[in-house]
């Protein structure tokens, strides 16, 4: 090969390696899974989001039966969607990126002269099998003011009662356990039938239910009464109130279990 073609060559390698380097920065920077996933602790508690954005679709099981997360946050009196479709009457605050990594999902918001960060993060870490084992999803609200002023911010995030049931139509009991540095709410199926199903297709609906917050950040309220009911009229809300936000990120946290 004379001088000539050897230039050459090297020249095509050269800008297919970049041309591949950039391919792949672009499918990094534009990759959005076919279902997000928000809840990732086993088979039984896994909840995704189908949608483009988080505002775009109810969260569903991996299944695909509604398992309903929703949250709102209140920005100096005006309300606007962070999670879920409901209620349409709502406008989504406008979502500016999504990042799916090994132990998080991260959901980046900005309206209103607020930036809003929703993290989810269930640390399935392999190094330490306590951790691992734990079915616990933690939810952490970070805002941040674009323009230098303070901002009064409330938010609200609901957890629908059909996530504890196998079928919606089935009778589940919701409550508030009493706990000294800990707001939590509890649903669990009324009849609790431990290890009574079988199959793929399924929910579980034995156990129960967790959302938890601190204490001293969050009051919570059983939505739809809490006798037995419906699991479907059921939810467990908890509210965070009065965050003043200014240019220095503020944060809260809930926990799911």
């Amino acid at each position: 090969m004379n001088q000539i073609g050897k230039t050459f060559l090297r020249a095509a390698v050269v800008l297919a390696a970049l041309t591949s380097t950039q391919l792949l920065h672009a499918a990094t920077e534009t990759l959005r899974p076919p279902s997000v996933p928000l809840v990732a602790c086993d088979p039984y508690f896994s909840i995704w989001s189908p949608g483009d954005k988080l505002t775009d679709a109810e969260t569903t099981h991996w299944t695909g039966k509604p398992h309903r997360l929703t949250s709102v946050a209140k920005i100096d009196g005006k309300a606007f969607r962070l999670m879920g479709k409901e209620s349409a009457g709502v406008p989504a605050l406008p979502q500016t990126k999504l990042e799916v990594l090994p132990t998080r999902t991260i959901y980046s918001f900005e309206g209103a002269d607020v930036k809003l960060t929703l993290t989810f993060m269930t640390p399935a870490l392999p190094d330490d099998i306590d951790v691992l084992s734990r079915p616990v999803t933690y939810l952490t609200y970070e805002l941040q003011a674009t323009d230098g002023k303070s901002h009064d911010v409330s938010l609200a995030f609901d957890a629908n009662g059909g996530i504890a049931v196998n079928e919606l139509r089935q009778q589940a009991v919701a409550e508030v356990v009493k706990m000294p540095k800990l707001t939590v709410l509890r649903i669990g199926s009324k009849d609790q039938p431990i290890l009574a199903k079988k199959g793929d297709d399924l929910r579980i609906d034995w156990g129960h239910l967790y959302v938890a917050a601190d204490a001293s950040a969050a009051t919570g309220s059983i939505g739809g009464g809490g006798n037995a009911a419906s699991a479907d009229t059921l939810s467990a809300s908890l509210a965070f109130e009065k965050i003043k936000v200014g240019s220095k990120p503020t944060s809260r946290m809930l926990m799911l279990a």
